[in-house]
């Protein structure tokens, strides 16, 4: 059916009630859309999950913090209307917008920004993120409309991080039940969720800032690369900006109905290792696996060829960036004999633990064959996306895994005193945290550096390819963001033309 066809009219009304008034519009403006995206989130609280689905549902559409971060990665006001930042770069005072109320019809104030911060700093919190806010010392707030945040030392990326989804804004009124029924300030209010289908939301009528231009928005679970492609190509849906299915991108792109956007994410795609289970603890046996991976295979027969190379926990598109993919070339014979230095000519017998997304599913049947060509077998599992979360992220009941890294420069996880990689280096902690107190932009870079050629020369993971954003959408879409520099599918600007 026409996506523009406009409601009939009686002949009748046009030929008594509209004479003289002109012509009228043949179609009227569509003011809603579909999205689709692979994996369902377990709840849609951000403040309180690691899954990159929730922001992908809640980020800039439904919750909003004191700043943003907008499609090409820049630091932007959002409730935080402008700051200031003390000379000695320890306090920064926020002035909050005025009349912003939450979607239940609370009133926003600066007693919200710090229950916030407070809750994420809690010693019991379950922020993901809780490292975002470790150099908060204190928060203040002298009014309704001012916020002193003080720091214990300097910290060069306070405003980024005040822009992840982990640092929203949330309402103690309504905090309780964000993770089914989910409360913000932002241009979208949550309708419902139908577990296993789809989330939906509509427009604010009492956003603060500029509207919505659409009236609705719905956003489909559609993990299976095939449902995703028929479902695209029957109209089910009008976008997917994470496809699922590179092997169909040129089927779309020869399509006159839809726009193909190939675009850059913050997804270090790794296959991850325990660094302190038994063999793996070694570092001998973690540059073997290195050496027995191709990577260029891996992008071509899981990607379809959709993917750049990596050597290390970084994004090739930041201006820090070290190209390390020459520290581990593939080479069979140099893995065999690593593993024979290390204890293990005969081989071993490694766990490899596969959540839904196709480049792990994909990619972890050809990592498989490409370590059983050198001695390490492998006993693939396929978990579902919480069975990973419970599992392997939080339990580190894994040897090794295969996942993407969306987050924005996290190169910082590798330093924290728990993480699933069971990394720990005091050296590399000091690197992490000489950078959080430092400010200057050069002097940053250089600790990237370091940090980065730390990581490989540890070889803390295999690290695969830099994940490619696959967008397509129906071509009259306007506003949906090509790249993604946080993870989001942010709304805001989406309208049909």
């Amino acid at each position: 059916m026409n996506r523009f066809l406009a409601r009939s009219i009686q002949a009748g009304v046009v030929a008594c009630g509209l004479i003289g008034l002109g012509a009228l519009p043949a179609t009227a403006a569509k003011d809603s859309i579909t999205l689709a995206m692979p994996l369902e989130p377990p709840h849609l609280d951000p403040t309180a999950g690691a899954a990159a689905a929730i922001d992908e549902v809640v980020y800039a559409n439904i919750f909003e913090g004191l700043t943003r971060i907008d499609s090409a990665g820049a630091v932007q006001p959002a409730l935080a209307e402008s700051w200031e930042v003390s000379d000695d770069g320890l306090t920064y005072t926020f002035a909050l917008r005025s009349g912003v109320r939450f979607h239940d019809g609370t009133a926003f104030d600066s007693g919200d920004v710090k229950f916030s911060l407070d809750r994420a700093m809690a010693e019991d919190s379950t922020n993901a993120q809780k490292g975002l806010f470790e150099s908060i010392a204190s928060v203040e707030t002298p009014d309704a409309e001012t916020v002193v945040v003080t720091l214990k030392q300097p910290a060069g990326n306070l405003l980024f991080n005040l822009g992840w989804g982990d640092a929203v804004i949330v309402a103690p009124e309504s905090v309780a039940n964000n993770k089914t029924n989910p409360v913000g300030t932002g241009p979208f209010a949550f309708e419902r969720w139908v577990k296993g289908d789809r989330v939906e939301m509509v427009r604010n009528g009492n956003y603060w800032g500029t509207p919505a231009r659409l009236a609705r928005a719905t956003i489909k679970i559609i993990p299976d690369p095939a449902a995703a492609t028929a479902a695209m190509l029957a109209g089910d849906i009008d976008a997917y900006a994470n496809f699922p299915a590179p092997e169909a991108l040129a089927q779309f792109e020869a399509d006159p109905r839809f726009k193909v956007v190939i675009g850059s994410t913050e997804g270090e795609t790794i296959l991850a290792i325990n660094n302190a289970r038994g063999p793996l603890s070694d570092l001998r046996v973690r540059q073997a696996l290195a050496h027995a991976v191709d990577r260029q295979a891996v992008i071509d027969g899981a990607m379809f060829g959709y993917g750049t190379p990596i050597g290390t926990h970084f994004a090739p598109h930041h201006p820090a960036y070290v190209d390390l993919t020459g520290s581990y070339p593939y080479d069979p014979d140099k893995a065999k004999a690593l593993l024979a230095e290390a204890g293990y000519g005969d081989g071993l017998s490694l766990s490899l633990k596969l959540p839904p997304p196709s480049y792990a599913r994909r990619g972890g049947e050809i990592i498989a064959a490409q370590l059983a060509a050198v001695g390490v077998a492998t006993e693939i599992s396929q978990v579902e996306w919480a069975q990973w979360l419970e599992q392997v992220f939080k339990g580190t009941d894994y040897d090794l895994t295969i996942v993407s890294h969306t987050e924005p420069m996290d190169i910082g996880i590798y330093g924290r005193e728990t993480y699933y990689f069971n990394y720990q280096d005091a050296d590399f902690k000091a690197l992490m945290a000489k950078l959080n107190t430092t400010v200057e932009e050069g002097a940053r870079y250089g600790l990237l550096a370091e940090a980065q050629e730390k990581l490989a020369a540890d070889s803390v993971n295999v690290f695969l390819f830099q994940l490619a954003k696959h967008g397509v959408w129906n071509k009259d879409i306007v506003g949906l963001w090509e790249n993604s520099p946080v993870q989001a599918n942010d709304l805001t600007a989406v309208s049909w033309q």
